[in-house]
């Protein structure tokens, strides 16, 4: 096990609440994104859930990981499913990888004069 991701997140959460104790507005204005995100219902909450995974892989959050790992669950979301959103966060991050490749390989071409 590389964590106990139920005491993480616990701890996070309450981390959370100390902050929105302290800075009320911003989490608040996290909250009002997070529900306009939703809005429309055009996505099943499922859906939203595999992709805040991938987000979250992608950014390397491991709070994300931990909250909508358990929301993606309660929404009915299998491992297989879960498994096949990372494979698309693993897939976007190689894509990332090589698209700055080719600005770095721009960008020295340009310093040469090319």
């Amino acid at each position: 096990m590389i964590q106990d991701w139920n005491a993480y997140r616990d701890n996070l959460l309450k981390g959370v609440r100390k902050f929105a104790n302290k800075n009320p507005d911003v989490v608040r204005g996290l909250g009002t994104m997070d529900n306009a995100a939703t809005k429309s219902g055009l996505l099943e909450p499922k859906i939203h859930e595999l992709i805040a995974l991938a987000v979250a892989v992608t950014t390397r959050c491991d709070g994300c990981i931990a909250v909508h790992t358990q929301k993606a669950v309660e929404h009915g979301a299998t491992e297989a499913e879960i498994a096949e959103a990372l494979g698309v966060a693993i897939a976007l991050n190689a894509g990332a990888a090589l698209t700055y490749s080719a600005r770095v390989l721009d960008t020295h071409a340009q310093l040469q004069g090319n």
